[in-house]
């Protein structure tokens, strides 16, 4: 059974290693990025060490498929991403001590030795097995180069190694009507040699040390998927690919191999933590070799099984390296009831949000972690976006601090007052005030973090309501010396909120402490211990607002953008009309399509789509009803060039003669267009050939 490190003065925390084909989402940030950091600054604050460590993922088929597409070099992607992946984080305050990538030499030295201590140690099987070949690309379909239906939950688009629907890990040759996503072609099989790790010679231990040991402190989903795993049987699991793009497997016959990416990837944290120990002037060992330290991966549910199965099985085959006392997985983020995709754009992306929102940071964070899909998959909508805003941050944290840091300066002139003697109504704020550093902790501990954002919430709650009550404004009439107590009472949860509130928010926690010129050594446990947080005489800065409204048309801007997206993605999905039946040139010389010009527009009655339309064609001006309506108001058109097809017999529609048709097409975004010859000097009845 597990050995629980309960009171660990040291922390090793790790960061799903994002991959370099592309930016940052909100999806990373809620599932991984934003509980890590919020996690990493509590400990800071409650006095722990800490090493927070992260890296761009830079290895693996996804890179190579991204370069294909795009035509360049796997090394133009991946430090085109990892550029803006490394500053997206920076700019959105995640504070890693160190963010790395799995291209540096000391990743490559350290994967390398680790997949050399196990084979010497004979910790591999080799094995000569049948794996899927495209012949026609010349090349082995590992990974995600092939697609297939999932023998487990039937899914049609699951890839080669691994299932998105379901999570389940998978092997190529396990997909049914597997196709190569370089050519589209049916893959054959060819033999190939290959290092496989034993999974199943570790089931006992994996066993004793989940099952057993982490029945009862571990997520359930976590937990649940590892037991399916275990009591479904381990089998051996192939820790070398036929790719050009990797670390080399460097023993005699891996020539022309890499190390598969769910080999070297996790390894990353260690060489992470190494250069940043180089950098520090410190030891990176005890990080990951001292039983004193814990170690907590922060990951998605679709990388369970690695973290969980694969990686603590290589670190329990090399020895003395310390195992993950937990792996807090979330669920997936939905962005307006669709899941987030990458290849089909649908997303909010960090660096255009932070070029649109500038100064907002906190406003996306804040709104994640309180739709954090920490149980289930959530879904993320502007809406909410605005609400979490407008009526959360604004109404309440930032209408909070407003009013006292306002009456403060007005009544005082910044100074804080001394305060006489306590009513019960303060004395029982003050205490409620000291017990929320370990409410929030509470559930942070157990990685609940939307429940402790609305703890911290429910702070600037009751200094609203302790406000709300007392009305100073009112009481100031009366008695002054009251009005005192009361402010001070005030600044004391001001100052409680500045402190606790940097985990969640520290870009405004920042701005509170500059407003009510804190000392920066205030942490964590003082908000419950000391005697005085703010101390009368201290004087206390000007008021600014911590947080904007943000208005209807901000949130439309990005719903349009999101509809662009799903109208392109509607016409990407639509097949080309297949070609006609073949004419011949005399059929063609029969069309008549001549220029004309919209003379008038308007909607026919009790009709969605139908304008009627009077069109001088240069031989006469005729009507012609067209199904345009949806796509252009009557006044948008008139005076328009448009080409039209002027022998087409006249039919009646709705009861009127239509005397020719408009010709149109679509844009790449779906919208409807004129097919139109509006150039210089083309007049009405010039015809099209």
């Amino acid at each position: 059974m597990a050995e629980k490190n309960l009171t660990p003065a040291r922390y090793t925390i790790t960061a799903a290693l994002p991959y370099t084909n592309g930016p940052i989402h909100i999806g990373h940030l809620a599932g991984v990025y934003v509980p890590a950091d919020i996690y990493a600054r509590y400990l800071r604050l409650t006095g722990k060490e800490v090493a927070f460590v992260c890296g761009s993922d830079e290895h693996g088929v996804a890179i190579s498929m991204k370069a294909k597409k795009e035509g360049v070099t796997p090394k133009e992607i991946i430090d085109k991403y990892h550029a803006i992946i490394k500053k997206s984080f920076q700019d959105f305050g995640i504070t890693f001590d160190n963010y790395s990538r799995t291209s540096a030499e000391v990743h490559h030295e350290t994967a390398s030795d680790f997949f050399k201590k196990l084979y010497e140690q004979g910790d591999f099987i080799e094995e000569t097995t049948a794996q899927l070949y495209d012949e026609e690309a010349k090349q082995f379909l590992a990974d995600r180069f092939v697609i297939g239906t999932c023998p487990k939950c039937g899914h049609e688009e699951a890839y080669g190694d691994q299932c998105e629907n379901c999570g389940s890990s998978l092997n190529a040759t396990d997909l049914i009507n597997p196709k190569s996503t370089i050519t589209g072609s049916t893959p054959t099989t060819k033999e190939t040699k290959h290092w496989f790790l034993p999974l199943d010679r570790y089931e006992g231990f994996l066993r004793d040390w989940i099952l057993e040991g982490h029945k009862n402190d571990w997520k359930p989903n976590v937990y649940g998927q590892c037991k399916s795993w275990i009591d479904g049987g381990l089998e051996p699991r192939a820790v070398t690919r036929d790719l050009d793009w990797g670390i080399p497997v460097p023993v005699e016959g891996g020539e022309g191999k890499v190390l598969y990416v769910w080999f070297d990837a996790p390894i990353g944290y260690i060489s992470s933590t190494k250069e940043w120990a180089k950098r520090e002037g410190k030891d990176w060992e005890p990080y990951w070799k001292d039983k004193d330290t814990k170690l907590v991966h922060f990951i998605g549910k679709d990388n369970i099984v690695f973290h969980c199965i694969i990686f603590p099985a290589i670190l329990k085959s090399h020895g003395g390296y310390i195992l993950p006392e937990n792996v807090p997985a979330n669920e997936f983020l939905n962005l307006e009831g669709n899941k987030l995709s990458t290849s089909k754009n649908w997303a909010v992306w960090l660096h255009e949000y932070l070029e649109e929102f500038p100064d907002m940071q906190d406003v996306l964070r804040y709104t994640l972690t309180a739709n954090t899909p920490e149980t289930k998959d959530n879904d993320f909508t502007w809406k909410d976006f605005q609400a979490r805003n407008n009526n959360e941050l604004v109404a309440i944290l930032g209408n909070f601090i407003n009013r006292v840091v306002v009456l403060t300066n007005k009544y005082y002139d910044g100074v804080i007052p001394a305060p006489s003697d306590f009513t019960e109504v303060d004395q029982e704020t003050l205490d409620a005030l000291k017990k929320y550093p370990e409410v929030i902790s509470n559930s942070l501990e157990r990685y609940r973090f939307r429940e402790a954002a609305q703890e911290l919430m429910n702070l600037a709650r009751l200094g609203n309501k302790y406000l709300a009550d007392e009305e100073p404004w009112k009481v100031i009439k009366q008695d002054e010396e009251r009005v005192q107590t009361i402010m001070y009472v005030a600044l004391q949860i001001a100052t409680g909120l500045a402190v606790l509130s940097e985990p969640f928010v520290p870009f405004t926690s920042n701005k509170l402490k500059s407003i009510l010129a804190l000392s920066t050594d205030l942490g964590w446990n003082d908000v419950s211990q000391k005697e005085s947080l703010l101390p009368a005489v201290h004087k206390i800065n000007q008021s600014q607002l911590l947080f904007r409204k943000i208005e209807d048309s901000e949130i439309q801007k990005q719903l349009d953008k999101l509809e662009a997206t799903k109208k392109a993605n509607e016409n990407e999905k639509k097949a080309v009309t297949p070609q006609k039946e073949t004419i011949t040139f005399d059929d063609f010389t029969k069309l008549d399509m001549r220029v004309g010009t919209i003379l008038e527009a308007e909607k026919m009655p009790k009709t969605k789509k139908l304008l009627v339309l009077k069109v001088d064609t240069g031989i006469d001006t005729r009507t012609i009803v067209s199904g345009i309506a949806e796509s252009f108001k009557p006044e948008e058109i008139i005076g328009k060039k448009v080409t039209v097809l002027v022998n087409l017999a006249p039919r009646p529609l709705r009861g009127v003669e239509s005397q020719g048709m408009i010709l149109m097409t679509e844009s790449k975004e779906g919208k409807l267009v004129f097919v139109n010859p509006d150039e210089e000097g083309v007049g009405n009845g010039e015809g099209i050939s």
